[in-house]
């Protein structure tokens, strides 16, 4: 799968092991967090593309209905909050009523409050720690007994800096 995700990335296609990688997602059902925008909904149309049965995520409905329509076809959206173990049940009883297993999970959701180490507050720390950390442990988690031998996960992960420039 990594050589999949960086030729995804890059927009690479080749027969890999004599496989088209066009059809290598054929009849597999992929979760994608964070699927409404950036990195999530290029990974959603590439495996689309290549087959898949696609479950993506995202907080706001708007955002999420334009990339489910985007992709136009095998595509479901569910609205909720990855730091909202309520919304990662929906999602997997909403994935569950289609499929009997998933495939890919690819927890990608995150998000970011800039600012400097000084004027972080405990309220902008547990907002980044519940979508960056919690929700991306219960949604590998609660996958867990839907996903089969040979079932992929792919985490995404992020940092940011800032240079400090002695005005803060």
């Amino acid at each position: 799968m990594c050589s999949l995700l960086s030729h995804l990335i890059i927009g690479k296609t080749y027969s890999e092991g004599g496989e088209n990688i066009l059809t290598k997602l054929e009849g597999k059902v992929a979760i994608i967090t964070g699927g409404n925008s950036g990195i999530g909904l290029a990974t959603a149309k590439r495996f689309v593309a290549e087959g898949a049965s696609v479950y993506i995520t995202g907080r706001r409905k708007p955002e999420l209905d334009a990339a489910v329509q985007q992709i136009g076809k095998n595509v479901t959206g569910v609205q909720g909050d990855v730091s909202n173990l309520a919304d990662l049940d929906r999602l997997y009883a909403t994935v569950q009523q289609q499929h009997d297993h998933i495939d890919v999970v690819f927890a990608n959701a995150g998000l970011g409050d800039l600012a400097p180490l000084g004027e972080i507050s405990e309220a902008s720390f547990d907002k980044t720690f519940d979508v960056n950390v919690k929700g991306l442990l219960f949604t590998v988690q609660k996958a867990l007994p839907f996903l089969r031998e040979g079932s992929s996960i792919i985490l995404t992960a992020s940092t940011t800096t800032r240079q400090w420039d002695g005005a803060d």
